[in-house]
């Protein structure tokens, strides 16, 4: 199994960025995939999940800005990021597992993408 992220980089606040995650090694559409985000001297903590199903689930502090989709056949996930606040800087990851459960625990995952780092200034 592989997860490679893209996308990341620096915005103002109130700004947009696209994250996607190019999976590989497994069967995607089989599996949920979860956006994990951890800030400085923070825990990992779940943004948004996508069920096998396509159902949708996001965190408080990201729903209404943050939308989560994914390309069953281009073996994609996508973040779109808007109305980016300073509070949302972090490294972003991409996570896959079998049978999802929301909210999401970071110690449930057993495949990572390396990350990608956004940084929202004011």
């Amino acid at each position: 199994v592989e997860l490679v992220e893209s996308g990341g980089g620096s915005v103002q606040a109130g700004g947009s960025l696209r994250l996607s995650c190019a999976a590989s090694g497994y069967t995607f559409s089989d599996y949920c995939m979860t956006w994990f985000r951890q800030a400085p001297g923070k825990e990992r903590e779940g943004v948004a999940v996508i069920f096998s199903d396509g159902d949708t689930r996001y965190a408080r502090s990201v729903k209404g800005r943050f939308s989560i989709a994914k390309d069953n056949t281009m073996n994609t996930l996508n973040l779109q990021m808007s109305s980016l606040k300073p509070e949302d800087t972090g490294i972003y990851y991409c996570a896959a597992r079998r049978g999802c459960v929301w909210p999401a625990h970071p110690d449930n995952f057993n495949y990572w993408g390396q990350g990608t780092q956004v940084t929202v200034s004011s």
